[in-house]
């Protein structure tokens, strides 16, 4: 009897492993089949936090000091307002925006979820103070009239953020919206939102300090930063958080130390209290590798410092270290942004604790120079001086950055070819409406204009300047005043411009 239950023991192993074999085929079957999606379930069925994501980069080298999941595509929620003030930084060096632009809030505008300012359809708001609510409070209203007055329509600045991103090497991304609330098509990943963060610092370092305000008041009224890390000192100062119920709680995250600034972004956290958490552990790490090297200790790839910690392959997925603990935990009272779910919004101090506004300094941050000043947060900023054309073009179609221009700049011609003599110099100034790839759309766009503004431009000539693969639609031919005057008649009415010198 004893036999013949070891003999039938056997044959059942027998027939158990072809059909542990089949279980395992029918599983990647059904992964082939139906794809990512499939994957994601069997994953969370896992217990795995399957919106997980993070890098840590050194922000002056670029070097990528530990990465997981890195270029998986995520949703960046209110991330997204990074790109929306790197457009506006980028106007504003361009002279195109004022920091004391006078915007209009917009029905679309003022129909935007929670988290906002609040403002009604028709009211009024300066440009620096949008973008200090869209920094601070993480106000989808604020971003979207920002979005607005730079881009003409949400439509056409998203499409200006994916060219953008794009021109960055933010590989993963594309934009729908100026403020990150939920859309399937509006993707990122950590890698992508690093690159940005990166490109905001170097770029317009003037401007960097928008990110790092502690506290902000409009209107007898105080909000503080929704980034907690920021009041924690320790080097921390931008940039910017994000939370759907989609995308989990983000951070993209900043700090200095000892002369030396990295980068971290975490992206599907639980709360805002453990992502933080998270978000410090990894800065302490890589700081400390920082200091090894700097120490002398050979430590050529930081990835395998990091997995000696405990951020490894299994580290998120299963909670097993000791290091990654802080990212589980359900939502704690200090979650920030209610953004496009039935979470905690922002919480308004009394207007008797209002700290006096935090002026954005001049102070670039550490590693970075520039010589372009920061406006004053009252104070009308003095335009920048002007550029060459083939550094500087319209915003209507997110044209290629100043620095990259520089690197493939051409000698603008004109179409047609006019002599210099057919007006005087004081008459050659012009006003550029657009900058566009396709020269047909840049003559469109040219015509419309022309078409809206006819008494602005009833003495204009109508003209495409072309270089660097780029055509720029121009009214030339005209006086300062003039051509002053016909930008400030197209802001008025939204429509992007910049007035160009003559020469230029």
């Amino acid at each position: 009897m004893k036999r013949q239950s070891s003999q039938n023991l056997r044959t059942l192993s027998v027939w158990a492993e072809p059909r542990r074999l089949m279980a395992a085929l029918a599983i990647l079957v059904m992964i082939a089949a139906t794809g990512l999606g499939a994957w994601s379930q069997v994953r969370a069925q896992s217990g795995e936090n399957t919106r997980y994501a993070a890098i840590v980069v050194d922000a002056g080298t670029g070097e990528v000091l530990f990465a997981r999941h890195a270029d998986s595509r995520r949703y960046p929620a209110s991330i997204t307002k990074v790109m929306t003030l790197y457009l506006a930084f980028e106007a504003l060096e361009r002279g195109q925006v004022s920091v004391d632009d006078i915007l209009t809030v917009s029905p679309l505008a003022a129909s935007q979820p929670p988290s906002k300012l609040g403002l009604a359809a028709g009211q009024t708001i300066r440009l620096d103070d949008a973008m200090r609510a869209t920094a601070v409070r993480s106000a989808n209203d604020m971003a979207v009239v920002i979005a607005e007055h730079i881009g003409g329509s949400q439509a056409r600045f998203a499409a200006m953020a994916t060219l953008k991103a794009q021109e960055l090497g933010m590989t993963q991304t594309r934009y729908v919206n100026p403020n990150g609330l939920p859309d399937s098509r509006q993707l990122t990943s950590a890698r992508d939102l690093a690159i940005l963060a990166r490109a905001a610092m170097r770029d317009y370092p003037q401007y960097y300090a928008y990110f790092g305000q502690h506290d902000w008041a409009y209107e007898g009224r105080g909000y503080r930063n929704t980034n907690g890390l920021l009041h924690s000192g320790n080097g921390y100062d931008g940039i910017k958080t994000g939370f759907t119920n989609a995308s989990g709680y983000n951070l993209a995250a900043s700090a200095v130390r000892d002369g030396r600034r990295l980068i971290a972004i975490v992206l599907g956290g639980r709360s805002s209290a453990t992502r933080n958490a998270h978000v410090a552990e990894l800065m302490d790490t890589g700081f400390e590798v920082e200091r090894r090297r700097a120490a002398g200790e050979r430590i050529q790839v930081a990835q395998a410092f990091f997995e000696a910690r405990g951020f490894g392959i299994g580290g998120p997925d299963t909670g097993a270290p000791v290091a990654y603990a802080s990212l589980n935990g359900a939502p704690t009272a200090d979650d920030e942004e209610g953004q496009g779910s039935n979470g905690i919004a922002y919480a308004s101090l009394p207007a008797a604790a209002v700290p006096a506004p935090t002026t954005v300094a001049a102070t670039p941050p550490a590693g970075y120079t520039r010589a372009t000043p920061l406006p004053a947060p009252v104070e009308r900023a003095a335009a920048p001086p002007s550029r060459p054309a083939n550094l500087t073009a319209s915003l209507n179609s997110g044209v290629a950055s100043s620095s990259t221009l520089n690197r493939n700049a051409a000698t603008t011609t004109s179409r047609p070819p006019e002599p210099a003599t057919t007006r005087p110099t004081a008459e050659r100034w012009s006003v550029q409406v657009g900058a566009f790839r396709d020269e047909t759309v840049a003559t469109e766009w040219l015509t419309e204009v022309n078409r809206r503004f006819r008494s602005q431009f009833s003495n204009a000539e109508r003209n495409i300047a072309s270089a660097a693969g780029w055509h720029r639609s121009r009214f030339t031919g005209m006086t300062e005043a003039a051509a002053r005057a016909a930008c400030e008649a197209l802001d008025a009415r939204r429509v992007t411009c910049m007035v160009v010198r003559p020469g230029g």
